[in-house]
């Protein structure tokens, strides 16, 4: 494979090294900054990893100011241009959050947009106007939010596909012998694994098992009641007539 490459820690040694690349038959350790348009290193600092994506958004936003644009325009290039920029990096890694409420500043400020070079008030919270139209928002994303829906989705793909590389990776080096809805993240994990473990921790909290025989459900820990809500089993503790005094 030609056109493939790989990329090794520090850690590992020449000889397993040579090991791999003979089985997957890719012998190039060469590593670029970017393949499709994603960083493929992103370091021990993400803040300045991810600056790109808001240089990006400002470059789309900086050349629209000036336009006399409605509403309507508005709405529409934030939805199918703006919002759609950072979409494919947030859906393989945790955003700071610095970086969400940057980007969606900049999606606020296009939107109230500005008079003889000052900004104008922002007359309605963004956070209302996040919310579905049939609930008297716009419609427009949560950026932060955004970011942890799609890494639940990229969770749920792990959980659905068992067998898939990815997964039998991820398994080996993180919980050989655990299951991955209770695994932690780890003394020293990667950023990728942290991302899809935040993704398992928001999808954990709306997932219900399926009843079968009931051996590996434990009642108490585990959601398994379709309600709204508790979705696991719980007692309300009664005091004795003692305890009261009586």
């Amino acid at each position: 494979m030609v056109k493939s490459s790989i990329h090794f820690s520090k850690g590992c040694g020449q000889a397993m090294r040579d090991e791999i690349k003979q089985i997957l038959d890719v012998h190039n350790e060469a590593l670029s900054e970017k393949y499709l348009g994603m960083i493929t290193d992103v370091g021990t600092s993400s803040n300045g990893t991810f600056k790109y994506l808001k240089d990006r958004v400002w470059q789309k936003v900086q050349g629209w100011l000036e336009l006399c644009l409605s509403f309507r325009g508005k709405e529409v290039l934030i939805k199918a241009v703006a919002e759609a920029v950072p979409t494919y990096s947030i859906s393989c890694f945790r955003l700071p959050r610095g970086h969400c409420q940057h980007i969606d500043g900049l999606l606020r400020n296009f939107w109230w947009g500005s008079k003889d070079g000052t900004r104008r008030t922002c007359l309605v919270g963004w956070d209302q106007m996040t919310k579905p139209k049939y609930l008297g928002g716009l419609g427009f994303r949560d950026i932060e939010l955004f970011n942890l829906a799609l890494l639940t989705r990229q969770a749920w793909r792990i959980l659905k596909e068992p067998e898939s590389m990815s997964m039998r990776v991820l398994k080996s080096v993180y919980y050989p012998d655990g299951s991955f809805l209770e695994v932690m993240v780890g003394s020293s994990p990667s950023h990728v694994w942290r991302t899809i473990v935040d993704g398992k921790d928001v999808l954990t909290q709306g997932i219900i098992r399926r009843i079968g025989s009931g051996v590996t459900t434990n009642i108490w820990n585990q959601n398994w009641l379709p309600r709204e809500g508790i979705m696991k089993a719980f007692v309300l503790h009664q005091r004795s007539p003692a305890s009261f005094g009586l």
